[in-house]
């Protein structure tokens, strides 16, 4: 009795998937199934539903291109899907910051009325309470900023933030510290008291 055919083979984490899929192509699309709508909710709070589309499926086609070099020693694709997105949210820095500055200015979301989730999913009324983080979050550098939203939105540990970005740990902890700190100080809290955060990850 044979088993069940290759492409319906039961795969134990994402390394093998890819690996496998250097074979069988059809396979890596098991990752597509695991990790796009999230991919596509972290870029479309980045940048609105309709860039989200084109990140996601970029990030996906790009994954696919390069598989072959996947590090199989990390059994969990996720944050090496995260590292394509941000390097291609990267690509739109400007719009990002633009957005986040107008978000600032005017306390109304400019990616929001073309459907993107891009800030908060409810009312305009909290978008609108969230605009001096907007402004704070548009003050930073890119590298920080990056840092601060794959914890705070893609819930990365400093780890998978580290192998996102091919960074070492102390230098997501130094990124993120720093971003916390000027986000802090741009919404009022006294410099003086503003403390990092002490997190296992």
């Amino acid at each position: 009795m044979s088993g069940p055919p290759p492409s319906a083979a039961r795969t134990e984490d994402d390394a093998e998937i890819v690996a496998q899929s250097l074979e069988q192509s059809e396979l890596f699309a098991l990752l597509y199934d695991r990790y796009a709508a999230d991919i596509h909710r972290y870029a479309a709070r980045r940048l609105g539903d309709a860039a989200a589309d084109d990140i996601t499926a970029d990030t996906f086609l790009t994954a696919f291109r390069i598989r072959s070099r996947y590090d199989r020693t990390r059994a969990n694709a996720r944050p090496w899907l995260y590292g394509i997105a941000g390097n291609l949210i990267g690509k739109q820095r400007r719009a990002e910051v633009r957005a986040l500055r107008a978000l600032a200015r005017t306390g109304r979301d400019p990616l929001a009325a073309s459907g993107g989730a891009f800030w908060l999913e409810d009312a305009d009324s909290r978008i609108a309470a969230q605009a001096p983080l907007a402004g704070a979050l548009a003050a930073l550098s890119g590298p920080d900023r990056h840092v601060l939203l794959l914890v705070a939105w893609a819930d990365l540990t400093y780890q998978e933030v580290a192998e996102a970005l091919g960074i070492p740990v102390g230098t997501v902890r130094s990124r993120l510290n720093r971003a916390r700190r000027k986000v802090r100080t741009a919404l009022g809290a006294d410099p003086a008291f503003v403390t990092d955060a002490v997190e296992v990850a």
